[in-house]
């Protein structure tokens, strides 16, 4: 079959082809002009015209596909697509959480008493436009509102105080990485796992590390737990790199909130101050994707042999986002966060002010509002944000 004769196509396209291949020739056009305008194959048009000289425009219309009746209507087609959207499985009475075809195939036998293959099932799914996909998941305790208050109020607050005094602002976290730790695939012959071979020792090698909204990216390497005394350590590296005041934004780990850890913060006078995220709410801190690119990019695809060929490997996936400051501000969600902090000085902003060329303070803070929410420059709403174009003509810049 060749691929130009329109066989891929779908009957409506197909016919509303041919009738225009038609209509073009009978305009005066030559044959083959029109078959290579509509990138068909000469015979596939001359084909066409037989048709046509035969049947009339009639002899062109797309026909009916013969085969057995669609046991599900159009109508009933939305109903498993609203429950699979719309409801968790175990609001079904399933154990599982993540849909599987056997679950919907279930769910339509006990809605529409029709039976489907799971084949049929698969097919079905596609055809409403969906695809198996690896879910995020997020803890049933985490509380919306703080959500949302952190997005709208406590983080632009921050902004604005790290501006006034002259900080930076960091997204600290703690992780850690095991000898065990296995990721990434690889190519075999089909029915023949690979076989990689690593130590069979149990170590771990645990880490911290922060990033700012330039990239910037400091860590620290530990051994130890990850207590309070790791945490202080960590704490004054990141003061003596600075310039100026630090401002911290953590999660509530005890290490950050024990008792040695605010007597030190109170003997920085103010050069470090902690800012703490809303419970159970990992996605908001743009630190966890250096974990993601450590841990599952770097060194769950290598072969570890001892506890030191660990650390190395940590401390070499580390230095490497550290000389990279675009990938870290531009592949991770510190983009989400950190992109909010576009800083204009109070003069830029006072003069433009309403005035529809350069953004005025509390567009600014719209506009940062805006990219905390949706993770980039995009039209949130029938106004839009107007962000990127104000970056394309230098009126923003980004700390």
């Amino acid at each position: 079959m060749r691929d130009n004769d329109g066989r891929k196509l779908d009957h409506k396209t197909l016919e509303a082809l041919r009738i225009r291949a038609v209509d073009q020739v009978g305009e005066g056009a030559h044959p083959e002009d029109v078959a290579a305008a509509l990138g068909l194959h000469r015979k596939t048009v001359y084909g066409w015209l037989a048709k046509y000289r035969e049947g009339g425009i009639d002899a062109l219309r797309a026909r009916p596909v013969p085969g057995r009746p669609p046991k599900l209507s159009g109508q009933q087609l939305s109903r498993p697509y609203a429950l699979i959207v719309g409801q968790d499985p175990r609001q079904m009475q399933f154990e599982f959480a993540l849909w599987t075809r056997e679950m919907v195939r279930e769910v339509i036998r006990r809605e529409f008493r029709v039976a489907l293959s799971a084949v049929s099932v698969g097919r079905l799914l596609h055809k409403l436009g969906m695809s198996p996909q690896r879910p995020l998941h997020r803890a049933y305790q985490q509380n919306p509102e703080a959500v949302e208050r952190w997005k709208n109020e406590e983080y632009p607050a921050i902004r604005t105080e790290a501006e006034a005094a002259g900080a930076v602002v960091y997204f600290a976290d703690e992780a850690g990485i095991r000898s065990d730790y296995h990721a990434g695939t690889t190519w075999a012959p089909v029915g023949q796992t690979p076989k990689v071979k690593n130590t069979g020792a149990r170590y771990s090698v645990n880490m911290i590390s922060a990033v700012s909204a330039k990239g910037v990216l400091r860590f620290a390497v530990y051994e130890g737990n990850t207590d309070a005394a790791a945490f202080i350590d960590f704490c004054k590296r990141l003061l003596h790199d600075a310039p100026g005041p630090v401002y911290l934004v953590v999660d509530g780990h005890p290490a950050h909130r024990a008792t040695v850890t605010k007597e030190f913060i109170a003997s920085t006078e103010g050069r470090l101050k902690l800012f703490f995220l809303p419970g159970y709410s990992p996605e908001l801190n743009p630190d966890e994707w250096v974990w993601k690119n450590v841990k599952h990019d770097r060194i769950g695809k290598t072969g570890v042999t001892s506890k030191q060929d660990l650390k190395s490997k940590a401390i070499g996936a580390l230095r490497r986002l550290q000389k990279r400051p675009g990938l870290v501000r531009h592949s991770s969600p510190t983009r989400t966060c950190a992109t909010s902090l576009l800083l204009m000085s109070s003069k830029t902003a006072r003069a433009g002010a309403g005035s529809g060329e350069v953004p005025g303070r509390n567009a600014l803070f719209a506009a940062a509002r805006c990219v905390v929410r949706c993770g980039s420059f995009m039209a949130c709403g029938p106004a839009g944000c107007r962000g990127e174009a104000w970056l394309k003509k230098g009126l923003l810049s980004s700390k």
